[in-house]
């Protein structure tokens, strides 16, 4: 029900969530210093993936301004490129490169989502604010308050996430990363509460993009910019929001018109927990494999399962997986497989070439890896199905696990052991392990891209947690400029 005279010009208040938002975004003190320790990771971890991303064609003809020749001098910087952009622009460059390989962090609740996507609006703005401030003579954002803006911005798709299964009305997740990125956006620009909450009515005002692109028969790389496009988005709307531009208070909860009415029919946005940094305290990690992350722990099992079967591929009578149910819902797919998006949200696939090769990178995704008919032959002798086990401990707060089970089964009537892995590298159970990883994963992103005489700096911006803290914007993004 509304909470106002729907037949009244009066205008009403703003909408509870709306307001909430705000607050969280403009006037919260962070003080988890584990929070700020996960957010470093996660910085270096996306511009590892962004990195990665730079070498492959299909990505690099997407990024670049809009019109060609159309940069801004001054203006964003995009990492691993020579690019200045005005920030809106900036925004998609950044967030379809950190994006475009699906190696990047991951959140699983009712909604899914990947929150380091909200990079691309965070380090535009961020750098467009520091190069501004350095011309003018002022005091410019540091490295500590990207990382600040990082977990507002992971708290708020993450805690929305958690008990909001867009997915389940065929709506994508990018809905929550343009809604994140608007709120801090807008609060990073020196918006007021009231300007934030303007920004947030127009961000959810605008809907939600639909999955289609994501799922068979027709997925297709729109999934690997449209997060780009959801912080880009949010940027305009941070920007026209600083120079008043009107709200929509009610936007959600306007009766026939609004968010709830429209898009959830007739339902409303759950909040599940007080906002804090619980999200970036506990976000998933893609650290060894660039796949869809209800497949990671599978793709662990087929590693281990490796040396066992590479001898006797001919000889495999049936693979039996055992996933969660939004593993089967997701990334169970049977029939040919068009391009590398199709295939790297195909649980079948992601199981088929460690089991042949021992390995699983994002050049195994393209055309002449997939190409080998024993990965099409072995997809055809497996059999997806739910372990209500897993599905369990998947939504379980506590627990939050990924599990997969697998294993091979021979036409002599032999078989593997069951190899069960219940959550991944990437998973806050498993950091210790995890951490070494994803440095060698930065290190070596970074030396497959820049030139020697700069990659020790690259490399070095995350050896000293003060320092790094401690680092004009504008001085970190210049740091990751590559001429080509």
């Amino acid at each position: 029900m509304s909470h106002f005279d729907v037949k009244s010009a009066a205008r009403p208040p703003a909408d509870a969530l709306l307001v909430s938002l705000a607050d969280y975004a403009v006037g919260a003190t962070l003080q988890s210093e584990l929070a700020y320790e996960t957010a470093r990771n996660c910085l270096m971890d996306s511009l590892a993936c962004a990195f990665q991303a730079l070498k492959f064609p299909a990505c690099v003809q997407r990024l670049g301004p809009v019109v060609p020749g159309a940069t801004l001098p001054g203006g964003a910087r995009v990492p691993g490129t020579s690019y200045e952009l005005e920030p809106v622009q900036a925004a998609f460059n950044i967030g379809a490169l950190v994006r475009w390989l699906d190696f990047n962090d991951t959140w699983l609740a009712a909604e899914w989502g990947h929150p380091s996507d909200n990079l691309g609006a965070i380090l535009a703005v961020a750098d467009y604010l520091g190069r501004c401030a350095l011309l003018s003579g002022d005091k410019g954002p540091v490295m500590r308050d990207v990382l600040t803006a990082m977990i507002k911005a992971h708290e708020i798709q993450g805690v929305l996430a958690l008990e909001n299964a867009f997915n389940r009305k065929g709506l994508d997740h990018v809905l929550l990363v343009r809604i994140a990125s608007t709120a801090v956006a807008t609060a990073m620009l020196g918006g007021t509460r009231e300007q934030v909450v303007n920004a947030l009515s127009n961000a959810f005002i605008d809907g939600a993009a639909l999955r289609a692109y994501r799922h068979a028969p027709q997925a297709g790389p729109r999934k690997s910019w449209a997060a780009g496009d959801a912080t880009s988005r949010a940027v305009r709307h941070a920007l026209m929001a600083v120079k008043e531009e009107t709200g929509y208070p009610a936007a959600l909860t306007t009766p026939t018109w609004g968010f709830n009415d429209v898009v959830l029919k007739g339902e409303s946005i759950k909040v599940a927990r007080p906002l804090g940094s619980y999200v970036m305290e506990n976000v998933l990690f893609k650290i060894s494999y660039p796949a869809e992350f209800h497949a990671q722990t599978a793709v662990e099992a087929a590693i281990t399962l490796h040396p066992q079967v590479q001898g006797r591929i001919a000889d495999i009578e049936r693979i039996v997986i055992e996933t969660q149910e939004p593993g089967v819902r997701i990334i169970d797919k049977t029939g040919p497989l068009a391009n590398p998006a199709d295939r790297d949200h195909c649980i079948q696939y992601m199981v088929a070439v460690p089991l042949l090769f021992g390995r699983l990178t994002a050049a195994d995704y393209e055309d002449d890896v997939a190409g080998d008919a024993r990965i099409d032959a072995l997809r055809g002798l497996m059999q997806v199905r739910e372990n209500p086990q897993f599905t369990a401990e998947y939504y379980d707060a506590e627990r939050r696990h990924i599990g997969n089970a697998l294993q091979v089964f021979f036409r002599d009537g032999s078989a593997t052991p069951r190899v069960q892995v219940d959550f991944p590298v990437g998973h806050r159970k498993r950091r210790a392990e995890g951490l070494p990883l994803m440095r060698e994963k930065y290190a070596q992103s970074a030396a497959a891209l820049y030139p020697a005489k700069q990659l020790a700096a690259v490399q070095g911006l995350f050896l000293d947690a003060a320092q790094l803290d401690a680092m004009p914007v504008q001085q970190f993004m210049a740091a990751l400029v590559r001429n080509q």
